[in-house]
């Protein structure tokens, strides 16, 4: 198990290194001056060439990398150019607010996405497998944004159970685990879940018919195994795919939903991402994508080692 940990570490390490190097060029690459953002109208350039060499943009862009990797590492992701704050302050509050919805959209996709599947698959062509498999493409075809704003107009405006946005009565800063301010978190996480859901469902009812399908199942049952026991084994067997599956939809969801958590004023990643794209502020851009692809990584390292936990087969790979 050690070696195996060992090797997927030494695996993550080049492609942290990649994803830092994409992040940095992917803002540079766009069209336009970022600092034109903060600039006024009628600045001189002698203006314009001191802004520049604060933000160290007059430097080369090896240079600038380098740099920026340096401070990075130490936890300074720079100063935003909009507002004037430490970006490593703006993107952990974000990530904060976005990680309370996508856990629990996770939770909720997995479990029911889980669920449907198992019963999709174990009763293959009845009912109940094309109920579920109705409900699942449902789950990934459906727009999630205008299934949020159907979502407010029943549950909020018509219905009056729930608020129809923010992160709290105080905002996000004074979360409270109480009911109060956890109602504000449930309908943008379950319109959050959905597409998980479908996706989940979708694969585990493909692994579940696979397996039902292989020997070792009739070889089960002449060995006079009930269906609980047979159930347990298919189980089993699908857990290590289902789980990387989880982890992947966790990973896309922590990069936040912009339509989403614009639907429900929700501070979250995806609300600062479209902030700092429409406002050039290329500090924050980098410093949010950088640690959301960071956060993926590390996910796919976490999901990596539980395989490897789960099915003692994915170590020998």
């Amino acid at each position: 198990m050690l070696s195996y940990l060992a090797k997927r570490i030494l695996y993550v390490l080049p492609v942290a290194f990649g994803v830092s190097v994409f992040c940095f060029l992917l803002v540079h690459i766009a069209p336009g001056d970022p600092l034109t953002a903060v600039l006024p109208p009628d600045a001189s350039q002698a203006m314009q060439d001191e802004l520049r060499k604060i933000y160290g943009f007059d430097r080369p862009l090896p240079i600038q990398f380098g740099l920026w990797l340096l401070k990075a590492l130490q936890g300074d992701l720079g100063t935003s150019i909009a507002t004037g704050r430490p970006v490593a302050a703006e993107v952990w509050r974000a990530v904060g607010n976005t990680l309370l919805i996508a856990v629990l959209a996770t939770v909720i996709g997995f479990l029911l996405g889980s669920f449907f599947g198992f019963v999709a698959g174990y009763f293959r062509g009845s009912f109940l497998d094309k109920f579920a498999s109705m409900l699942a493409v449902l789950g990934v075809s459906v727009p999630h944004y205008w299934l949020g704003m159907v979502m407010v107009i029943v549950f909020s405006v018509q219905l009056g159970w729930l608020p129809p946005g923010g992160a709290g009565p105080g905002g996000s800063a004074a979360w409270i685990w109480d009911w109060e301010h956890v109602s504000y978190m449930i309908l943008p996480a379950i319109t959050m879940s959905v597409i998980p859901m479908g996706i989940i469902a979708r694969t585990v009812r493909a692994l579940v018919a696979d397996i039902l399908n292989q020997e070792f199942v009739p070889a089960l049952r002449a060995k006079g195994l009930m269906d609980f026991g047979v159930f347990k084994h298919v189980v089993k067997n699908a857990a290590p795919t289902a789980l990387a599956v989880m982890g992947l939809q966790l990973g896309y969801l922590l990069g936040g939903s912009i339509l989403i958590e614009t639907v429900f004023s929700w501070p979250g990643t995806g609300f600062l991402l479209g902030n700092a794209i429409f406002q050039r502020d290329l500090p924050l851009l980098q410093g949010t994508i950088l640690v959301l692809a960071m956060f993926f990584v590390g996910l796919n390292l976490l999901v990596d080692i539980l395989q490897g936990l789960l099915d003692p087969r994915v170590r020998r790979r």
